[in-house]
């Protein structure tokens, strides 16, 4: 137990060390540049990823109290921690560009899908669960919670890495576009991961 307690303790604090590492690099970025204007896709996407990773962070926490499976455990914090970490760069860098957190424009218009139909049930964009399998997954423990959880986390990983993808693409702060990139990266391990724990529970993720 004390080797698990060193282990988080040891994560957490790497976790604010690159945190303020990745502070400090926007400043630096923006600098000598232009700060990003409301509607650029760099502050689109640090807006609609900052309400996509609040929502991973929640299902994380929710399965974390279903199931005593130390595997998914293990993951949903992993999950929650990186995940509210990056959340908290998204929101830090509206600020210190001086942008507001909410928009009236549709989620994604910065990545010119703001005219896509908007989810039903609370699911505001590509990946999302609905408001049901949210309540849903707080009825459910042991296995089904298990499996239910990796899907849905499957799918959000799926919607996170296509949002990602078009920071990518469109954003002009290298940092932010380096952040997407890691997230990309890191997301489709996790979906390759969560694959195989959907397949040692006899189930597979959804279509």
């Amino acid at each position: 137990m004390r080797q698990h307690i060193g282990w988080i303790a040891g994560t957490a604090a790497a976790v604010l060390v690159a945190a303020g590492a990745i502070t400090y690099s926007v400043a630096e970025d923006g600098g000598g540049a232009k700060t990003p204007a409301a509607d650029s896709a760099d502050a689109g996407f640090a807006r609609d990823m900052a309400v996509h990773h609040q929502q991973a962070v929640e299902m994380s926490y929710v399965v974390r109290d279903r199931t005593k499976d130390e595997e998914v455990r293990r993951l949903a914090y992993d999950i929650a921690q990186t995940q509210a970490n990056q959340r908290g760069m998204l929101l830090g860098w509206l600020d210190l560009w001086e942008l507001p957190k909410v928009s009236a424009d549709a989620p994604m218009t910065w990545m010119g899908m703001g005219d896509m139909a908007s989810g039903e049930d609370g699911a505001l964009m590509p990946g999302m669960a609905t408001n049901s399998e949210m309540k849903k997954l707080e009825t459910l423990s042991g296995k089904p919670a298990e499996v239910f959880y990796l899907q849905l986390m499957t799918a959000h990983h799926k919607g996170g890495i296509h949002m990602a993808e078009g920071c990518v693409d469109k954003c002009s702060v290298g940092v932010e576009k380096r952040l997407a990139q890691g997230m990309v990266e890191g997301q489709q391990s996790e979906i390759d991961l969560m694959k195989d724990m959907l397949a040692e529970r006899g189930a597979k993720p959804r279509p």
